[in-house]
């Protein structure tokens, strides 16, 4: 008896350990354009319950010179969020961790007010993560690749005061929460339209792309 209770507790406390040793998504994060200059930076935290948000805290001017400036205040955004700044917005929120995997959480699009279902996968090490927003159907979903930034990428007064933070807007029913740009998309797949949706625009700065 008194074997087992050892073999229990020290199976307990090694899965312990492990939980601990296992890397969270905590911390500062880059999204990339499909050529891989920078687009936004966003920082991830937790709470007791291990469920993590992030807000958009440094955004970059694109390399297009034809696009579109991006937008400053988020004019169609649902519920309190509506008429926020979008630097310093949270985005994405909800997300449950369990292990490396991140889910039931959501992410808003600033440009048009669309929040999606989101879900994440962190890399063993850590240093990267997909991010992925659907509608209804997981499989269905756009995914990006976030690469990890250290601990240290912005001094504590760099960081943009958080806006409305921990807002609760969920997702609508797929068939009530199609993008008004992206119906079309939306009917056929019961996706994002385009991978921008999942790491939304950022709003406008001064930060040019590094070259």
């Amino acid at each position: 008896m008194k074997f087992r209770s050892g073999l229990a507790l020290a199976v307990l406390l090694f899965a312990t350990t492990l939980a601990q040793a296992e890397p969270t998504v905590k911390g500062f994060w880059e999204a990339r354009d499909a050529d891989g200059n920078p687009t936004a930076w966003f920082l991830f935290n937790g709470n007791k319950e291990d469920v993590y948000s992030a807000r958009l805290v440094k955004g970059f001017k694109p390399k297009n010179e034809d696009a579109p400036p991006p937008k400053e205040v988020c004019t169609e955004c649902p519920g309190k969020k509506k008429g926020a700044k979008i630097m310093g917005l949270t985005l994405f929120w909800g997300m449950k961790r369990d292990g490396l995997h991140y889910d039931d959480g959501s992410v808003l699009d600033p440009r048009d007010g669309s929040v999606y279902h989101a879900l994440m996968n962190l890399s063993e090490d850590g240093k990267e993560l997909e991010v992925r927003g659907y509608l209804g159907i997981k499989m269905f979903g756009k995914s990006q690749t976030w690469y990890r930034l250290p601990d240290d990428a912005m001094k504590k007064d760099e960081i943009p005061k958080e806006t409305l933070a921990g807002d609760t807007d969920k997702p609508k029913a797929a068939s009530a929460d199609k993008p008004k740009h992206k119906k079309k998309a939306a009917d056929k797949t019961d996706q994002p339209a385009d991978a921008e949706a999942v790491a939304p625009a950022p709003a406008a700065t001064d930060e040019p792309a590094p070259k």
